[in-house]
């Protein structure tokens, strides 16, 4: 039986004209949460970084090397974006006057350079990204040079994976000997020494040919002379020390990478602000052992948990030491290595 009446046609015909369709309130079509590839993105290197504006290298070291301006990708906008960094960037990027290019990716970094606000805050800002170099720059005088800030340095680019290296200035003002003699176990550290009349300028290019290497330092303690002097079209600020309190005077609010051109090739000098302290509480202390090759073997020895501090009982390296078996300079590198440490664990 069916539900159809002789008055009803076979071929009925539905008129969906009436039906009211409530519109997508933000667009014409629905979002989706899938993004473009952007296969054709660009490789360029992070130069500096300016209230939300990137300054980057495109084509680095090829025939189509240029700086362009470029801002970030909303999806990247949780994601730090630092000096030294890898970006993938769409859009123009001929770098004309008015065009504005856009980083929707970051590549792998290599390293990364890491400070906290304090030892116990492990929420980490990174500094600068892909360095394989630090440079610290202490002054033997005015201001006086500071053992611990200097090994809060090493500590960080040795958990980093970084060389390290150390050009004290100022030597005219006094002798940095004493000061030296606190770093003496530690093999890896490159030591400059810099006077008014005495700039190791072509030492410390020959390291920097063929590296990205990050300035740090003190305020007040010649940093950005030594820029200038590595980098003559830097053009950065040089500050005074004040007198009265010791300290220098910030001359730059963030990093900036300033191609270096030497005899021996071209290389990467990242210019950081002067800081006050440096925190690591994201740091990993078994990466600061892991810097002396000779002392990592002796550690397996070592009870589980030992601190290798002064006061560690039966800790493996120290006995090697006082049984002369680092030889003469066993009992400097233990000193370095606990200097470290106990710099990590105040």
């Amino acid at each position: 039986m069916s539900w159809l009446t002789d008055d009803d046609d076979d071929d009925l015909d539905f008129d969906e004209a009436d039906i009211r369709m409530r519109p997508n309130p933000k667009a014409n079509r629905p979002r989706t949460k899938r993004r473009p590839a952007h296969a054709d993105a660009r490789i360029a290197r992070v130069l500096g970084v300016d209230r939300g504006r990137y300054t980057v290298l495109v084509d680095e070291d090829g025939p189509d090397e240029h700086q362009i301006l470029a801002s970030r990708a909303r999806e990247l906008r949780k994601q730090p974006i630092v000096n030294g960094d890898r970006a993938r960037v769409v859009g123009d990027t001929s770098g004309d006057d008015g065009t504005l290019a856009r980083i929707v990716g970051i590549e792998e970094r290599s390293s990364l350079l890491r400070r906290s606000a304090d030892d116990t805050d492990h929420i980490e800002r990174i500094i600068v990204a892909n360095a394989d170099q630090l440079l610290i720059v202490v002054a033997a005088a005015d201001p006086e040079p500071r053992p611990r800030l200097v090994d809060r340095y090493l500590i960080a680019a040795l958990d980093a994976g970084m060389h390290p290296m150390l050009v004290v200035t100022k030597t005219d003002l006094a002798d940095p000997t004493v000061f030296l003699g606190h770093f003496e176990g530690l093999d890896d550290l490159e030591v400059f020494t810099s006077g008014r009349d005495a700039m190791p300028v072509d030492l410390i290019g020959e390291r920097l040919s063929g590296h990205s290497t990050v300035f740090v330092g003190h305020s007040g303690v010649g940093k950005s002379t030594l820029v200038n002097a590595l980098v003559p079209d830097a053009l950065r600020a040089i500050g005074h020390v004040n007198e009265v309190t010791g300290r220098g005077r910030h001359t730059s609010s963030s990093a900036v990478s300033l191609r270096y051109a030497g005899e021996n090739g071209r290389g990467w000098v990242i210019d950081t602000p002067g800081v006050r302290s440096f925190g690591l509480g994201h740091v990993d202390p078994a990466n600061i052992l892991r810097a002396y090759t000779d002392l990592t073997a002796i550690a397996e020895e070592c009870p589980r948990g030992c601190t290798h501090l002064p006061d560690a009982p039966d800790c493996a390296i120290a006995e090697a030491v006082a049984e002369g078996r680092l030889g003469e300079r066993g009992p400097a590198r233990l000193d370095s290595l606990q200097r470290l440490l106990a710099t990590f664990a105040t």
